[in-house]
């Protein structure tokens, strides 16, 4: 029970690895508030706790929901010990010589600015709180190229420096900040944004749990729990010593891909677009 008394807030909480988080904090001991736009996912998640989590319908790109999400949390219990931003999704998936300004500000919104005034927001009801904690979501794709778009991977890295400097400007207070960057984790990140009906969805996820498994050289998928994990690390006194810095949950992801050395094994991100191409030939034909 690390977190028996502590209030956490938790983004992107209604599936994968913001609930997985959301439910060892609070079987941890915490009051979570879980943060989503899904409100059937978040509302059922709340209701098989037995009252230690309280749902609150928040967009993530809306800043006034996240300044609302952090005031109802902290009037609700009395104060913020732990945040853990962790809400995205792909964002546009255009290379750089195609990407429209519009695209990249919506990636930069959901990914990043979330992340920004998630801090902006909770920190004034976190200050001199013991054990205070915040834990933002980044992604091995901010530590190099090819494991995603480029906004996201732009955004990402955005989020792996933010959690440095956020960390220096709370450090007075007695807030630590820091990230985690998860590999090949399965979840619906992946086809949230492919064009196909929602059945090949279905078909892509089964594929990810697949090929995630042959990816890196932990030869077995990640799973949403390898997260929360390392959230419930970093959120509690275990890691006291620690701010300004990452944790990298990634299998041995970024030691090598496992089509880096096995050309039979086709990258996971070029897969999935070629099963969107796929679909899209046969909604053609």
């Amino acid at each position: 029970m690390r977190f028996a008394g502590k209030i956490a807030v938790v983004t992107g909480a209604a599936s994968g690895i913001g609930k997985a988080a959301v439910l060892k904090l609070a079987g941890e001991g915490a009051h979570v508030f879980a943060a989503d736009i899904d409100e059937a996912g978040g509302r059922a998640l709340a209701e098989q706790s037995n009252g230690k989590i309280d749902f609150v319908r928040c967009d993530v790109t809306v800043p006034a929901d996240i300044e609302a999400l952090m005031n109802t949390a902290a009037e609700k219990a009395g104060g913020i010990d732990i945040v853990f931003n962790n809400a995205a999704a792909g964002g546009d998936r255009a290379p750089i010589d195609e990407i429209t300004p519009e695209g990249w500000d919506r990636t930069m919104d959901l990914v990043l600015k979330s992340v920004a005034m998630g801090i902006r927001y909770a920190a004034p009801h976190m200050k001199h709180r013991k054990g205070a904690s915040i834990v933002n979501t980044a992604s091995v794709a901010a530590l190099g190229a090819g494991y995603s778009p480029t906004a996201y991977a732009v955004a990402k890295a955005g989020v792996l420096h933010l959690s440095k400097v956020a960390a220096t400007d709370l450090a007075q207070y007695g807030i630590r900040v820091n990230a985690i960057c998860p590999g090949f984790i399965n979840t619906n990140i992946f086809t949230a944004s492919l064009d196909v009906p929602g059945e090949l969805k279905t078909q892509a996820n089964a594929v990810i749990a697949q090929m995630s498994a042959q990816a890196q050289p932990v030869a077995r998928g990640g799973q949403p729990e390898d997260i929360a994990n390392a959230v419930a690390y970093l959120a509690s006194e275990e890691s006291s010593f620690m701010t300004g810095t990452h944790m990298l949950v990634d299998g041995g992801l970024t030691i090598g891909q496992r089509h880096a050395w096995d050309k039979e094994t086709p990258g996971m991100f070029d897969a999935l677009l070629a099963m969107e191409e796929a679909a899209k030939a046969g909604a053609a034909g």
